[in-house]
Order: structure tokens, then sequence, then C-alpha cells
């Protein structure tokens, strides 16, 4: 598993290696699977170049993640999305109902972060929305997680802990995917009787 493993990672590939991974995170589908959060606060934690550096070239990645995704869909996610019944009017009642800070929003949780800038593309957001909220969500995600392992690394439990923090990261960046998905088995329990 070092090939997700965060301090793996960052050691054997460093800030462009951090970088790489975060952009495709962020936009390509082949990301969604990527350790994103840990990674950056292992950045932090660990350091491989000064902290506004790894802040700023984190945020860079994730807006460009994002814009690839955001093009993708663009292009081709009104096609595929309209072969399969149903999913590009519910992609945009998702825009519709929860607006423009769901781009923000997306970017805390694994894998919604990789498909949003997608189905954003697909159903057409405004660009200039898209990318301000991009640019938004992209700062307080790469920034703040970075920054959040940058001091917290500085207490002797964390950096004694790394393995179990990290995990731990891990388990909290899932948990609203896994209630969204509890959720929806439960109101479709529901509707079915």
């Amino acid at each position: 598993m070092s090939l997700l493993d965060p301090q793996h990672l960052i050691s054997a590939f460093g800030l462009l290696g951090l970088m790489a991974i975060v952009f495709a995170e962020s936009g390509l589908l082949i990301g969604f699977f990527l350790p994103g959060d840990s990674l950056l606060f292992a950045a932090g934690l660990l350091a491989p170049a000064p902290l506004w550096v790894l802040c700023l070239a984190a945020a860079v990645a994730a807006v460009a993640g994002d814009q690839v995704g955001y093009a993708f869909g663009r292009r081709v996610g009104p096609a595929a999305l309209r072969r399969r019944a149903g999913h590009y009017e519910r992609a945009r009642q998702f825009f519709d109902r929860y607006g423009a800070s769901s781009i923000v929003l997306a970017r805390f949780v694994p894998v919604v972060r990789t498909f949003t800038p997608i189905l954003a593309g697909a159903v057409h957001m405004h660009y200039r929305t898209f990318l301000r909220n991009n640019v938004v969500g992209a700062v307080l995600w790469a920034g703040g997680v970075t920054a959040l392992g940058h001091f917290l690394g500085r207490v002797p439990f964390v950096r004694g802990h790394i393995e179990l923090i990290l995990v731990a990261i891990v388990a909290v960046s899932v948990v609203p995917v896994g209630v969204r998905l509890v959720r929806g088995r439960a109101g479709s329990g529901k509707s079915s009787q």
C-alpha cells in the first residue's frame, strides 16, 4: 500500500508529486482513489517545502484539476448523462438545489470532489461561477488541510502517532459519503413500502 501512503508519496516524489496527485484527484476520473486529504495533511506535517509554497502549489494543482474536470464534463458529460435516464436531470437539480457553493463544499468530501467539477461542466454551470467557487474551494481545502498538518505536527502526540492520525483523517473524510448512502438507502426503502 506504499503507493497510497502519504508519507511514502511525499518522500518519494516531493512537491511535484504532491501537485500531480492533487491535480489528478481533483478532476480526473482516475483520481478518485487517491489520498488527497491525508496527503495534504502529511505534506504540512513533513514540510518538503515552506508552508506557503506547499499551500500555493496544492491550491494551484487543485484549481487546475477541477478546470480539466469541468472542461471534460462540458465536452463529454451531457451526452453521457443523457444516455442514462434521469442522470442529467438529477445532476442539474443537484446544482439548482445546492447552488454553486456545492463546488466549495465538495472539496472536503473524497470521491465527490473528483466528480463534482465533471458534473458541473456536464450541466453547463456558468463558467465564471464555477471558476470563482473552484478557486475559493481549492484555497480553503488545500491551504487549510496543509496548514492544519503543519501546525498540528508540532503537537508531540500527533507527530508520534502520524499513521493513526492519517487513518483517522481518511475515516472522517468518508463519513459524509457513508451518511449520504445510508440516508439514500433508507429513503428508497421507505418509498418502496
